[in-house]
């Protein structure tokens, strides 16, 4: 008799299970047709957090440092550009981010385009402003325009072939480099993910068959293309408080997966692929630099 109930509730946890992970895949779903509620849900997050995030960056960042009337700098030199990228990664992601929540939403086409894929330009200029006031940074022409290319990079494969052709994607290995200088390029992991930008590589990532249009290419593989440098304690290879007579450049061949591009019904699974897409699917790859001439690795992250 036990056996019996149990199975009894087995079946009914299981039948709610299903049914939760139904409205769950149903919820995750884009609206075919503009939905309020949805919409004024994306808006009111993404000022609130939008909002929150400038906050705590205000009182918990730049408070550190002394505040100056507002200046401009001229970085571009530093870090061998690899700062650059890191803007512009960030505005074509938050600006992907933008679109793809509206889509959810059902908001137009235009609008998307319009209010979503500007909202990493947006972000990103405020913080910029935010620079502008501080003594250790100042406003820099080269971060806007850093900015201005990664909305580009989305908005512009949108209006020419209305998908993402060409993705940006992020790996990171750490390196000998941050323990030398942790102020600069961070203390432990969380902190070097983000700083150190020896360990730091950005890649163009393009979609094989969409512009080859085989049969017999997967249509999640890509071949992409990676920069990266290495050998930087500072910004600056003036700096003779610590050593920076090795940096170089590196570029990278490799294949990758557009996640997004893989089929399946789950809207679940679709969310975690978009998310995911974002950072470089590790596959051997075949390293170019001015210092070690070519390296081939197995697997490079």
């Amino acid at each position: 008799m036990i056996f019996r109930h149990l199975n009894i509730v087995f079946w009914l946890l299981w039948g709610i299970s299903a049914l939760s992970q139904s409205q769950f895949n149903q919820f995750l779903k884009p609206s075919d047709s503009l939905n309020i509620s949805r919409r004024n849900t994306v808006i009111i997050s993404q000022a609130a957090l939008g909002g929150l995030t400038l906050v705590a960056l205000d009182q918990l960042w730049y408070s550190d440092f002394e505040r100056s009337n507002f200046r401009t700098t001229n970085d571009n030199s530093q870090w061998l550009q690899m700062d650059k990228l890191g803007h512009v990664y960030a505005s074509y992601q938050l600006g992907r981010i933008g679109a793809e929540t509206l889509n959810w939403a059902g908001v137009s086409k235009k609008d998307q385009l319009i209010y979503g894929s500007t909202l990493g330009f947006a972000f990103l200029t405020t913080v910029e402003v935010f620079d502008g006031f501080s003594q250790e940074w100042g406003f820099s022409w080269g971060d806007m325009l850093a900015n201005a290319g990664g909305t580009g990079l989305y908005l512009g494969q949108e209006l020419l072939w209305k998908e993402q052709r060409i993705a940006l994607k992020y790996s990171f290995n750490r390196t000998e480099f941050a323990p030398q200088n942790p102020n600069k390029l961070g203390n432990g992991f969380s902190e070097e993910f983000l700083k150190d930008y020896n360990g730091q590589t950005y890649w163009l990532s393009f979609n094989l068959n969409s512009f080859l249009k085989t049969k017999f290419i997967p249509n999640w593989l890509n071949l992409a293309i990676g920069y990266g440098a290495e050998g930087m304690l500072t910004g600056r290879d003036d700096n003779f408080t610590l050593s920076n007579q090795d940096r170089y450049r590196q570029f990278y061949l490799s294949f990758d997966i557009d996640l997004t591009r893989i089929k399946t019904n789950s809207n679940a699974l679709k969310t975690l692929f978009s998310v995911f897409n974002t950072l470089k699917v590790p596959m051997p790859t075949l390293e170019f630099n001015g210092k070690n001439g070519v390296k081939a690795h197995y697997i490079y992250f």
